[in-house]
C-alpha cells in the first residue's frame, strides 16, 4: 500500500514542483490529488482517501489555515496528517498553524526536507509505503 496525498496550492506550477519532489523522495506513492483552494481541498478530501496533506497557506477564497481548520472540526479528518508549504513568513501565523497540528516547511524546499518530515508524521521511510 502506499501514500495517498493531496496537494494545495493555488499556483499550478507549485503543485506540479511538489508533486515531482514527492516523486523523488523515493517513497511509495499512491494517487496524488490536487486542489487550487482549501474549499477545493475540502471538496477532494470529501471525494478520495488521502493519508497525508500538503497545503499552501496564501491562497484566494479558503486560505490553508481556514482549510486545515475545517479538517481539524471533521471527526474523520482530525488526525490526517498535513503538511504546509509556504513562504509565510509571519512567526504568529505559523505558530497558530503548528497549534493545529500541521508541520511548516518553508519554500524553497528539497525532497531530503520532504521526506524527512514525512517519515516523521508516519513512520514510513524511504522505499516503504502505508
Amino acid at each position: 500500500m502506499s501514500i495517498n496525498v493531496l496537494v494545495v496550492d493555488d499556483s499550478s506550477v507549485m503543485r506540479s514542483m511538489i508533486i515531482k519532489t514527492l516523486d523523488m523522495t523515493g517513497m511509495a506513492l499512491g494517487e496524488i490529488h490536487e486542489a487550487s483552494d482549501g474549499q477545493h481541498g475540502l471538496d477532494m478530501l470529501e471525494k478520495h482517501w488521502v493519508d497525508l496533506v500538503l497545503a499552501d497557506v496564501n491562497m484566494p477564497g479558503m486560505n490553508g489555515q481556514e482549510m486545515i481548520e475545517n479538517i481539524r472540526a471533521n471527526p474523520h479528518w482530525e488526525a490526517l496528517p498535513i503538511i504546509v508549504v509556504s513562504t509565510e513568513g509571519s512567526a504568529t501565523r505559523i505558530e497558530a498553524l503548528r497549534q493545529l497540528g500541521a508541520r511548516f516547511i518553508h519554500k524553497p524546499f528539497n525532497p531530503t526536507q520532504i521526506r524527512e518530515m514525512i517519515r516523521e508524521m508516519t513512520g514510513v521511510s524511504y522505499g516503504q509505503s502505508i
